[in-house]
């Protein structure tokens, strides 16, 4: 079999790690996707809609460090921009592939389907080109070459990508790599790191308390392992919502989550009071800083970006992240333990009492889901209720958190869980998420349930926008939704048999179903009825925020 440049395209994913696509057929891919399903490791996965397979193949790159999708050519590749776009907001490394008509239809101009009809068929690129860090429209002359760039782009970056290979370019003859993917070089310069070394000495010397700060940015650029080295120190430390993966919230001196003035007192204090603060890959965003209330002082602020660090007014470039951690790192071990906490204030809890009795509640849903978590599980909130009521609350060690709080599209967790799961099967994949946002990509229900992904799916049914409401339209019918009987659809997305659904209005019923759950060997959906004026404390803080925000002139 001669071999083509759409197996040059499906080496290179292969090598980069990549064993399942995700998508949805149309005309201008299918030859493609015939090479898909020849391939020795890359799985397809065909989606309900082409929005599912973005969010899917985001969740894929999250856990497994880069995730790609393919969609027809216009009408199937702007169902997908918005994931696109989700991806390219947060930092989250997807190829998008789209096949094409032939290069000799294009040359003709003419009105042909899922194109504008005008003969122009640049206009989707120069749309994508926005929301994607590299791109190119394929030939034959180049093909492998340019596939090679934007991949390696796309891995370096740590942004999305995009490609789109015209029908007839896919099956042009090409030659394997004749060589490995190049490696993202170092960047640091040995006489910076240096330079910062001893400015940090310099300033832990002078504090008398150092604290940390992580974020996002920490696991996007895989610098986990040396984070971890600066918190052994047993400095306190916290992160934002959006971060809160990179830390072991089990650890004596983790503070909680830092919100801005949706904070507790305790992280709070700890984090603004320092005299030292060390800042590693934060990036602050209106709904993770309680609308940018937080109040740090720069001239106390070691700042640690992705290629870069600022300590005052000094900036060290070009200095990696990792390097920049390692150093920290140094000088702390070198102080023999001077600024460990023993014990920091642990992140709040609501009260327990009467746990197991009466109608369920927000602090008794999110207590309750807390208490079902087991390392190793994989946890996506949706953004709402679902992610701030989940804010106050420790993960166990081991836990894999994640959210989309700067892009903020509800529902995108239901199919991004499905990408999660298949990056890494040996985690148990946990879903939370309101019902207004499940209704959003429900249909990608059906394909978790296809792919027999053993998930536990707790939907918030609180009769509507809840997050909305708080924020204005506490009464308004523009927040109101359909009413569904979950478990009813539930029973009609799985003909087998095989999943359970539970509807659970009171603590011990949830309680009962969450424990079911853990030892069932398929999806579990668990309808858990909450008031729909019930609210979790952290989101009343920010949705108040939001709309102080949303207020001004």
């Amino acid at each position: 079999m001669t071999y083509t440049v759409a197996d040059h395209l499906l080496d290179r994913l292969a090598e980069a790690g990549v064993r399942h696509l995700f998508g949805v057929p149309g005309d201008f891919t299918l030859a493609f996707l015939d090479h898909v399903e020849a391939h020795p490791s890359i799985e397809w996965v065909g989606c309900a809609n082409e929005l599912g397979a973005g969010y899917a193949a985001d969740g894929y790159a999250r856990l497994g460090g880069l995730g790609a999708l393919s969609t027809t050519f216009g009408v199937g590749e702007l169902s997908a921009i918005g994931a696109v776009a989700g991806s390219y907001a947060e930092h989250v490394p997807v190829l998008h592939v789209v096949g094409a008509p032939t290069t000799a239809v294009q040359a003709a101009g003419r009105a042909t389907h899922h194109t504008l009809g005008d003969g122009d068929f640049g206009h989707f690129a120069r749309m994508t080109a926005e929301v994607t860090a590299a791109q190119a429209v394929l030939s034959a002359e180049t093909a492998t070459e340019e596939i090679d760039r934007v991949i390696t782009a796309v891995l370096e970056r740590r942004l999305p990508g995009y490609l789109v290979i015209p029908a007839d370019v896919g099956e042009h003859p090409a030659s394997p790599p004749a060589a490995p993917l190049p490696q993202h070089p170092g960047v640091t310069d040995p006489a910076v790191l240096a330079r910062f070394r001893a400015e940090v000495a310099q300033r832990v010397a002078a504090a008398s308390t150092v604290s940390a700060l992580a974020d996002i940015l920490v696991a996007r650029l895989d610098v986990e392992a040396q984070l971890h080295r600066v918190l052994d120190e047993g400095i306190p430390h916290a992160t934002l919502l959006w971060g809160r993966r990179v830390v072991d919230e089990s650890a004596p001196a983790y503070l909680g989550s830092y919100v801005g003035a949706a904070s507790s007192p305790a992280v709070r204090e700890g984090i603004e009071q320092a005299d030292l603060l060390i800042m590693a890959g934060v990036q602050f965003t209106d709904l993770t800083s309680g609308f940018f209330s937080q109040h740090l002082d720069a001239s106390r602020t070691v700042e640690i970006r992705g290629e870069h660090a600022r300590i005052g007014d000094d900036d060290f470039r070009p200095l990696a992240m990792g390097d920049a951690l390692d150093a920290v790192a140094e000088v702390l071990a070198a102080t023999g333990g001077r600024f460990r906490a023993d014990a920091a204030v642990a992140a709040s809890h609501p009260d327990t009492s009467g746990a197991n009795e009466g109608a369920l509640s927000q602090t008794a849903l999110w207590r309750e889901v807390t208490a079902f978590l087991r390392d190793g599980d994989t946890v996506l909130a949706d953004q709402g209720t679902s992610f701030y009521g989940m804010a106050g609350h420790r993960l166990p060690h081991g836990v894999v958190f994640g959210g989309q709080p700067l892009w903020a599209a509800i529902g995108f967790t239901l199919p991004a869980l499905l990408g999660a799961a298949l990056a890494r099967p040996e985690r148990r994949p946990v879903l939370l998420i309101g019902d207004g946002a499940a209704q959003l990509t429900i249909a990608e229900l059906g394909t978790l349930l296809r792919h027999r992904i053993p998930a536990v799916i707790v939907v918030v049914d609180n009769d509507g926008y809840t997050v909305e409401r708080v924020i204005h339209g506490l009464h308004e019918e523009y927040n109101d939704i359909a009413r569904w009987d979950w478990t009813a659809l539930l029973a009609a997305l799985d003909p087998t048999g095989t999943a359970v659904g539970v509807k659970a209005s009171t603590v011990a019923e949830l309680t009962t179903a969450l424990t079911a759950a853990r030892d069932a060997s398929g999806l579990t959906l668990i309808q858990a009825v909450v008031p729909s004026d019930d609210v979790p404390p952290v989101l009343r803080d920010v949705a108040a925020a939001a709309a102080s925000a949303n207020a001004r002139h």
